[in-house]
C-alpha cells in the first residue's frame, strides 16, 4: 500500500472530494446510491475486479485509486451469504484470493442486523446448517483478513462512505 504524507488541511480537503466506486454489477442497491445523492457523496458506476465498492480521491495530481487498497463486498441477506460460502464459495473465494494478492483490506458488509444471533438462531430460509455457517464465517474472517459487519440496510449508505472516508484518513497522514 501507498503511503502519502498530506497536511491535516489537506487531508480535510481531500476526503471531501472522495468519489466512491460502485461496481457495474451490482444489483438492488437503490438504497445505498439514494443515501448518496442525499448527502451529496459523489459516485460513479464501473467494472471493479473485486468487491463491491472503493473509492477514489480526485486531486490536482491525479486521481488517487484505493481500489487495490480497500474494498467492500456487500451482501444484500443471511441467504445471499449462505449461497456464496456454500454453492458459490469457488468462486466468492477467488475473489477475496484477488484482493488479499494485491494486499486490499476487505470489508464484508451484510445486509441483516440480526446478524450473529440470526444465523445461530437459524433465523434464514437456506437449509445452511447454524454450525457450517459460523464454521465458514469464522474462517472466512480469520483465512482473508476481512471485517465482517453485520448492518441494517438503511445504514449501509452511511458504513460504506465511513469506512472510506477513515480508511483514507488514515493512508493520507
Amino acid at each position: 500500500m501507498r503511503k502519502y504524507k498530506f497536511s491535516v488541511e489537506d487531508i480535510k480537503r481531500l476526503l471531501k472530494q472522495i468519489v466512491i466506486l460502485v461496481d457495474s454489477r451490482e444489483k438492488k442497491n437503490s438504497h445505498i446510491l439514494e443515501y448518496f445523492e442525499k448527502n451529496g457523496i459523489a459516485y460513479r458506476k464501473e467494472k471493479l475486479e473485486y468487491g463491491d465498492y472503493t473509492f477514489l480521491i480526485p486531486t490536482t495530481d491525479g486521481d488517487i485509486y484505493f481500489h487495490r487498497d480497500c474494498v467492500l463486498e456487500r451482501k444484500a441477506s443471511l441467504e445471499e451469504l449462505s449461497g456464496n460460502l456454500a454453492q458459490e464459495r469457488e468462486r466468492f473465494e477467488k475473489e477475496f484470493l484477488k484482493a488479499g494478492n494485491d494486499g486490499a483490506k476487505t470489508y464484508l458488509m451484510v445486509e441483516a442486523p440480526g446478524g450473529y444471533s440470526d444465523i445461530i438462531a437459524h433465523r434464514y430460509k437456506t437449509e445452511f446448517a447454524p454450525t457450517a455457517y459460523m464454521a465458514s464465517l469464522k474462517t472466512w474472517e480469520h483465512r482473508f483478513g476481512c471485517n465482517v459487519q453485520f448492518i441494517s440496510p438503511e445504514y449501509s449508505g452511511y458504513y460504506i462512505y465511513s469506512t472510506f472516508v477513515y480508511f483514507a484518513r488514515e493512508v493520507l497522514k
